[in-house]
Formats: structure tokens, C-alpha cells, sequence
């Protein structure tokens, strides 16, 4: 007798939850993604996708949806905030496609998303419900009750719990329903908009990721939609607690927090009028990421400061992950969870941690700046890349 289909219930329908509806129709996996929010919100701004998150849309026949919106940025270029002065321009275009590939995009996060949900709503084999909230489940013999807020029930083989920082399935899976302590601020916010590329000050490049450095200051911009606007990032210390990661901000605020710092970044930030507002939030790691027939997965597993540009890259890497565990696995679905449980973890670890580094190398000041503006400009460009190949070079 042939073995049952298997099925899922995802709750959330952001990048995370989508992208693994789509790696499980690939292995003939039917799911059902719930998405708690009635309506797609345009939040957001840009997202930076390396080639380990490039490589994964291509495979989930998402890239070609993007490609026309997706900028190609030749270059990262690292300046000094207080006086403009280039630390080192990093390779990035050709050379890093080269390298691994696969290309390093720039894009609009809600393009990433809506060419994700053109290929869910294409696919027979998912199902894509707004406006329903999973809020916990029950095991049912060989499968899950997941159960809605308003009292929807789902059944399905499996429940993956893709429903972000604020996950209301974290403590049942990774707690096992006890108290579980929730994420932290850490101290800083980041603040976003979307300016005209003909903004850019004409002394910076137009096609390539900036990033300026300064005590408890970090600002980053690139291109996006094909290179017509450019998405800026302003990442200060910043003592507010919002739990809302799309809250609007004061422009006057912003431009506070450049205040002092070099003349064309204090122009992009002032030609910005519409800023959404984001108050960083950490969480220790946890112990477990599966529990039974349930997993977490992206932010509900491992929220991540955003001095990498790996965030929602490693939701990604996490959904096609687990696709191929419960597809390759003859020892069961519980066992094909754990593995993944097991998998992803050093991982996600590894590229927390390099995040948290580069925080605390974006915002030195004194004597340690100085050795970091030294290290900079004597190591060769091409060298200081080849060092993030571990993480570039990622396949499934």
C-alpha cells in the first residue's frame, strides 16, 4: 500500500511561511499556510538576499518573478559616517555570482513577497487562508490538531510554526507549555524608508550597498525596484521599546540621530519624509525547535539582529531544510523533525553570532575604530569576501 500523503499546517504567511509551502509542494508535501493578518500589508523596505538566499528562490522557481524588480549591486562600499571617507569597497555583482553561483540581490521586501505568494496561489498543492491566527495544537494519533483563534481547526501531518518574533507557538513547542520568556530589546531601533535613486548624492555610487560607521550609529542604503528608489536603514541606540516592527517615526527624529555625521548621508536622510520605525529585539537561543510533530522555523525559531543582512535568508535556508528532511527520511515524520531540529541550529548560531559582531564593529568609537578603519583599508577586498564563504556558499 502506498504511504499517506503527507500535509501541513504553517501558520504565517510571511517570506518564512510561504517559501516552505512552496518547498513542500516540491516534494509532493499539500500544506495549508494561515496568515493571521486579513489583508497583505505593504511594510517594510528593502532586503539584501545573498547567493545561499538566491540560490534558494531560483530552486523554488521564484527568482525569474523577481529578477526585473531585483537590483544587482556591483559593489559594497564602507565608509566612515563623520567624514564620507571610503574604508574599502567590498566586490559584490559579477565577482560574487561568480564565486558561488548565484547572484547577491537587492530588492523591496514586498516584491520578495508578492513574487513568493504569485507562485503559493499558482500551486494546487497549497492552500493560503487570511485572516486565521494558529494559536496551539494537539497531537491526533499519527497526525495534528492545529487550533485558530476565533476556533478554526486543521488537521494535518505535521504544524510549522512560521509565525515570527512574536510567535504565540514558540512556548508550546520549544517550552512545552510552560513559561517561556519572551524576546528582549536590545537598546536600538532601526528606522526605514524608500527614497528616488535621484536623491543619492552625486558623489556616491548609484548601484552599490553602502554602509556608513559611527559611535552608536550605523546607516546602510541601496538600490532597489530595478534601481529606480533606494532603501535606507538607520540603526541607532535607542532606548524605546516598540513591539510593532512597522510603527511610524518622526523624520525629525531621524535626522537627529545623523545629526554630526557626513553631509551627503544627513541629505539622503532629509530628503526621506515617510519612516517606519523598529525597536531590535533579541532572545537567547533555544533548545529545542521541535516538539512531536511540530517545528519552528525563522524568526519563531531564531530572531536575528539585522547587522548581517541574513535574517530572512536563513528562514529560507530553515524551509528548504526541512522540505528535504521529510522528504528524504524512510524513519518517520517525529524523526524527520528532529534531524531538522538538529540541523539548523549551529547554523543559525554561527550567523547570529557574525551579526552581533558586526553590531559591535559598526558602532566603535575611539582607538578601536581606528584599528578597524586600519584593518580595512590594508586587507584586499576580494580577501575580506572570500572570508564569507561559509556563509555565501551554503547550498541545500
Amino acid at each position: 500500500m502506498a504511504a499517506p500523503r503527507l500535509s501541513a499546517v504553517i501558520a504565517g504567511g510571511g517570506i518564512g511561511g510561504l517559501a516552505t509551502a512552496l518547498a513542500f509542494a516540491r516534494h509532493g508535501i499539500e500544506s495549508h499556510v494561515c496568515e493571521r493578518r486579513p489583508a497583505v500589508p505593504e511594510e517594510g523596505a528593502g532586503i539584501q538576499i545573498g547567493p545561499n538566499g538566491t540560490r534558494i528562490l531560483r530552486a523554488l522557481g521564484v527568482a525569474d518573478l523577481l529578477q526585473n524588480s531585483a537590483a544587482v549591486p556591483d559593489a559594497l562600499s564602507v565608509r566612515d559616517g563623520a567624514t564620507a571617507r571610503e574604508l574599502t569597497r567590498l566586490p559584490l555583482g559579477a565577482w560574487i555570482e561568480e564565486r558561488h553561483g548565484a547572484p547577491y540581490w537587492t530588492a523591496h521586501r514586498k516584491d520578495l513577497h508578492a513574487a513568493l505568494r504569485v507562485r503559493v496561489e499558482a500551486e494546487p498543492l497549497i492552500t493560503l487562508t487570511r485572516g486565521v491566527e494558529i494559536v496551539s495544537f494537539q497531537s491526533e494519533g499519527d497526525g495534528i490538531r492545529a487550533l485558530g483563534a476565533e476556533g478554526d481547526i486543521l488537521r494535518a501531518s505535521i504544524l510549522v510554526a512560521a509565525d515570527g518574533l512574536w510567535s504565540r507557538l514558540r512556548p508550546q513547542i520549544a517550552f512545552k507549555g510552560r513559561s517561556a520568556p519572551s524576546p528582549t530589546p536590545v537598546g536600538k531601533s532601526a528606522f526605514r524608508t524608500v527614497v528616488a535613486a535621484d536623491r543619492l548624492p552625486s558623489s556616491l555610487t548609484p548601484n552599490a550597498v553602502h554602509i556608513w560607521l559611527a559611535p552608536g550609529v550605523h546607516a546602510v542604503h541601496y538600490p532597489v525596484n530595478a534601481g529606480r528608489d533606494i532603501a535606507l536603514v538607520v540603526i541607532a541606540d535607542d532606548p524605546s521599546k516598540c513591539a510593532d516592527w512597522d510603527a511610524p517615526a518622526a523624520a525629525k527624529a531621524v535626522q537627529k540621530k545623523v545629526r554630526g555625521l557626513a553631509a551627503p548621508l544627513q541629505s539622503l536622510v532629509a530628503d526621506a519624509h515617510h519612516w517606519r520605525h523598529w525597536s531590535l529585539h533579541g532572545m537567547a537561543p533555544l533548545e529545542h525547535w521541535t516538539a512531536g510533530r511540530a517545528a519552528l522555523l525563522g524568526d519563531a525559531a531564531h530572531p536575528m539582529l539585522p547587522f548581517f543582512a541574513q535574517g530572512a535568508v536563513m528562514a529560507l535556508e530553515d524551509a528548504i531544510t526541512l522540505a528535504t528532511q521529510l522528504a528524504g527520511t524512510g524513519a518517520g515524520v517525529e524523526e524527520a523533525l528532529r534531524a531538522y531540529g538538529l540541523a539548523r541550529p549551529p547554523r543559525v548560531q554561527h550567523v547570529a553570532a557574525a551579526s552581533q559582531r558586526n553590531g559591535r564593529i559598526y558602532h566603535m568609537h575611539g582607538a578601536t575604530a581606528l584599528a578597524r578603519n586600519a584593518v580595512m583599508k590594508f586587507v584586499p577586498p576580494a580577501r575580506m569576501m572570500a572570508g564569507f564563504d561559509w556563509l555565501y556558499g551554503w547550498k541545500p
